[in-house]
């Protein structure tokens, strides 16, 4: 926003100005407000054309035309006073920055966000053309990213469906490098033209830059009408419906209802692609598991055994103590396994590990942790039966009973 300059009107109508929006080739936008504090955007005339009274019967058609539209897509057409001497309208004012501006600052959108404002862009166009209205200058600054959605704005040149796109002085009235081929020749405009300047709008959102390139309007217009346009850059899933928009032939485009509808489905699968919400980071290769120790741990490891045997060797007791060995971890686990007075527990030497080791000893290779249970043979002691454990069970009851039958009846004799 600018300030006021000295020449700008403080009040128009019944709203009071507050800054400068922009200028244009029709006149200069200000924001403004009523009494009630709405805010708007509101246009003035520039003089040259407010004496022009074919430019006044035409931009009566288009205010008429204007307030015809219904559609959450466009800013609503506030007021409007086309008997001034500089005739004004006003719209609702839409807080938030251009497509342009986004993108110039930001670089190109994803395709994602591309097809989801060509969507909600689509539906609006839809309302508009259902008033009988064209567009006919849609192109990245008339488009403003609001909170609540894209907004289509700046309708000072649009036309009622079929009307020519030439001016009194026989000049195209439009932005070179978004117009329609239509537009450039002088033909008729309708819906379809603004489907090709939206293509082209598209194409600017993903790539930054006009399909046409840059040049002089004279070069522009030609390659408009004469050349195919560049769409690298532009996403694979939007690149085929950005073509079809930009289909030189009328006929050859989609609708605005078809274009709505496809890009919804584009933005829906995009989006479900991407999750908007990020999927977590995948662990880098050396976190996954692999069921191997790393190299530096076995080496560390290694070496802390070393030491762990060498400590355990020069405390082993000296000969002639009961018990007494040269396993690696035959001091520590000696030391557990005597008595108050330093001889030998009474538990047998199974439980306190000591019997028949060596150096090869588990104790020794698993770090002082206790072997497991092992018989005289070095074995594992072998599980019970549990069938032959019950019928033990059933004999010694069995036997008991008549044991005390027994009793029971030699006391009685």
């Amino acid at each position: 926003m600018m300030r006021l300059r000295r020449e700008d009107p403080r009040v128009v109508g019944s709203f009071r100005l507050h800054r400068r929006l922009g200028a244009g080739g029709m006149g200069v936008v200000y924001l403004g407000s009523d009494r009630r504090g709405q805010r708007v955007a509101l246009k003035v005339i520039r003089p040259d054309l407010a004496e022009d009274q074919e430019f006044r019967s035409r931009f009566a058609r288009e205010v008429s035309a204007a307030r015809r539209i219904r559609g959450g897509c466009t800013a609503r057409l506030v007021a409007a006073d086309l008997e001034a001497e500089r005739p004004w309208f006003a719209t609702q004012y839409v807080p938030g920055p251009s497509l342009h501006d986004k993108v110039a600052e930001e670089g190109p959108l994803t395709a994602a966000a591309i097809a989801a404002i060509g969507a909600a862009l689509s539906e609006g166009l839809v309302a508009v053309h259902e008033a009988g209205v064209v567009h006919r200058d849609l192109k990245p600054s008339n488009i403003l990213l609001s909170p609540k959605g894209p907004r289509i704005i700046d309708f000072g040149i649009a036309w009622a469906t079929g009307a020519s796109t030439l001016t009194h002085v026989g000049t195209a009235v439009g932005s070179p490098g978004f117009l329609a081929p239509e537009q450039v020749r002088g033909a008729a405009v309708t819906p379809a033209t603004d489907v090709f300047s939206l293509g082209a709008t598209l194409a600017y959102a993903a790539t930054a830059d006009s399909p046409f390139g840059h040049g002089s309007s004279e070069v522009m217009l030609y390659r408009v009408v004469h050349e195919e346009p560049h769409l690298q850059g532009v996403p694979d899933a939007l690149a085929p419906l950005v073509r079809a928009c930009l289909a030189k032939d009328p006929d050859e485009r989609p609708s605005t209802l078809q274009l709505s509808m496809r890009l919804k489905e584009i933005a829906a699968r995009e989006a479900h692609g991407m999750g908007d919400i990020r999927p977590p980071a995948q662990r880098a290769r050396t976190d996954r598991p692999t069921g191997r120790l790393p190299e530096g741990y076995v080496e560390d490891t290694a070496g802390y055994a070393e030491q762990r045997t060498e400590r355990r060797t020069v405390g082993t007791p000296a000969p002639g103590r009961p018990g007494t060995g040269t396993g690696a971890g035959q001091g520590k686990a000696q030391i557990k396994g005597q008595g108050p007075r330093g001889g030998p527990d009474s538990r047998p030497s199974a439980a306190r590990g000591t019997g028949s080791r060596g150096p090869g000893s588990t104790a020794g290779r698993t770090g002082g942790r206790p072997a497991p249970r092992t018989t005289g043979t070095g074995r594992r002691p072998s599980r019970p039966d549990p069938r032959l454990m019950r019928q033990r069970l059933i004999v010694f009851v069995v036997v008991t009973l008549l044991v005390a039958l027994g009793i029971a009846l030699a006391q009685k004799l």
